[in-house]
């Protein structure tokens, strides 16, 4: 099943990933601008620092799925490779479940709270609060549909990565 999805989740982490490049770049513009503002004209509009604000929870929370995947995200893995292969797997196992579990109840949560500040606008853009908001449910989406897509294989280590680079003498 999880060969069938492969295709499919590299084309949403391609995806994500470069909404979130693009965020990070806007980000930068918008920053630089407030900066420039605010020491060249004397005063940075207030709507700088919110927008930057939004954009980089927006693209934490876009890329959330892809790291995840890749194994990129800061965890231990130290026991996975110490275990017994059968107990490995039930390990990969539950770690696959607890983060479809938790994935899946954030996407909920947060979701429900983007709805229930729809009526509040923010101060510098004007904007309803639930544009920026609903940046965390999609996030946690994308991490259970990628996590779904995954499979309960184990995720790839540092480890990993160092044994299949080949050794190059100089």
């Amino acid at each position: 099943m999880t060969r069938l999805l492969h295709w499919p989740a590299t084309w949403v982490q391609r995806l994500a990933l470069w909404l979130a490049s693009a965020m990070l770049a806007i980000d930068l513009f918008a920053i630089l601008y407030g900066v420039f503002t605010r020491y060249v004209t004397g005063g940075a509009p207030i709507w700088t620092d919110e927008l930057a604000r939004y954009l980089i929870i927006g693209a934490v929370m876009l890329a959330m799925g892809t790291v995840w995947i890749e194994g990129g995200h800061m965890r231990v893995a130290l026991i996975e490779r110490l275990l017994p292969r059968a107990l490995g797997r039930l390990l990969s196992w539950y770690q696959w479940l607890l983060t479809l579990a938790l994935a899946l109840v954030g996407a909920w949560i947060s979701y429900r709270y983007a709805q229930s500040v729809s009526m509040f606008t923010s101060q510098g853009l004007g904007i309803s609060r639930t544009v920026p908001v609903m940046a965390m449910p999609v996030g946690f989406a994308l991490l259970a549909l990628l996590a779904l897509c995954h499979g309960p294989r184990p995720l790839p280590t540092l480890h990993d990565e160092a044994e299949s680079t080949p050794e190059t003498a100089p």
